[in-house]
């Protein structure tokens, strides 16, 4: 079996992205601008297939016979993960199961009912965890304070473990493409260290491995998806948790430069896809140490040289 990596898997990738309601059925009697929305729309399912696809190749996220648990939070990110994996799934060049799941952390007020009748529609292998986390995160974090890391961190225990339990090789989460640039300036401005979210990550007790299959793909158009698509969201404020100031910070000094400096963004992601480690300052990934040497060594296979083309 071959893994998703050859010109002709991106090539069926990208035919899995063609749109699903062809200009030619559009009926005489709609109106132009109903033609029109439903054009752009179309265009944006493919765009969204496309990218998903070609970050599925790159990273070699998914191979033959792989059983996919695709975590389900409620709101719009895994949602159009969800949807645009089920689309690829007809037209991918290799076979992999997906199985949905959601995990019930116990907070007041959740609609337990919305996502397993969204996912009844679907006909997809889906799971609900129970979890009562909701009491954990407000035993130990004190009032006030942002319970987002905590409730994070214990969401991700969980359906790791329960990954396991169900025979999943890789479980997905819907990160997108701004959601890997924040990251990037949150460790950068607050934590000291020049890391974000991999596209494709084994976790560090090597049980599990993470793939984000929207890493290509931008909020904006996540958030255009998810709006027509009519997703049930389900709101994250029912635990009445602060925003993470932090990260909404950031993110509003990237849309900041989005709009004062068109393709800032673009051009920053694909910064963290072509790094020179020996341009940066880390010593554990470049031996700054040993230049000295490998300039002697240099220098000793130039001397080598002219002395073989003197020779002969």
């Amino acid at each position: 079996m071959q893994d998703v990596h050859n010109a002709s898997d991106r090539a069926s990738y990208v035919d899995a992205a063609a749109p699903s309601v062809p200009d030619t059925d559009l009926s005489a009697k709609e109106s132009s601008a109903e033609a029109k929305a439903k054009r752009e729309f179309n265009k944006l399912q493919k765009r969204l297939r496309r990218l998903t696809g070609n970050a599925i190749i790159d990273y070699n996220m998914i191979q033959e016979g792989d059983r996919i648990m695709v975590c389900l939070s409620g709101g719009k990110d895994s949602y159009t993960m969800l949807s645009i994996l089920m689309n690829l799934q007809r037209n991918a060049p290799v076979n992999f199961e997906l199985v949905a799941v959601n995990m019930d952390q116990k907070q007041p007020g959740f609609p337990e009912h919305v996502l397993p009748e969204y996912l009844d529609t679907l006909g997809i292998e889906y799971y609900v965890v129970e979890r009562d986390t909701y009491s954990i995160v407000k035993e130990k974090v004190p009032e006030g304070k942002t319970t987002c890391a905590l409730c994070s961190r214990l969401r991700r225990g969980t359906l790791y473990g329960f990954a396991e339990e169900i025979g999943a090789t890789k479980v997905a989460l819907g990160h997108h493409r701004d959601d890997l640039l924040e990251t990037l300036f949150l460790n950068m401005f607050h934590g000291g260290t020049l890391k974000a979210m991999p596209p494709k990550l084994l976790s560090d007790d090597g049980r599990n491995i993470i793939i984000r299959p929207l890493a290509y793909c931008s909020e904006a158009d996540i958030q255009s998806y998810s709006d027509q698509m009519q997703f049930p969201i389900i709101p994250c404020n029912l635990c009445g948790s602060q925003e993470n100031l932090q990260r909404q910070a950031v993110k509003g000094m990237l849309q900041e430069w989005k709009h004062k400096h068109p393709g800032r963004i673009e051009s920053m992601f694909k910064a963290m896809t072509n790094v020179a480690p020996s341009q940066l300052a880390d010593r554990a990934l470049f031996d700054f140490e040993g230049l000295e040497q490998k300039q002697a060594s240099m220098h000793a296979d130039r001397i080598d040289s002219i002395t073989l083309d003197t020779s002969s």
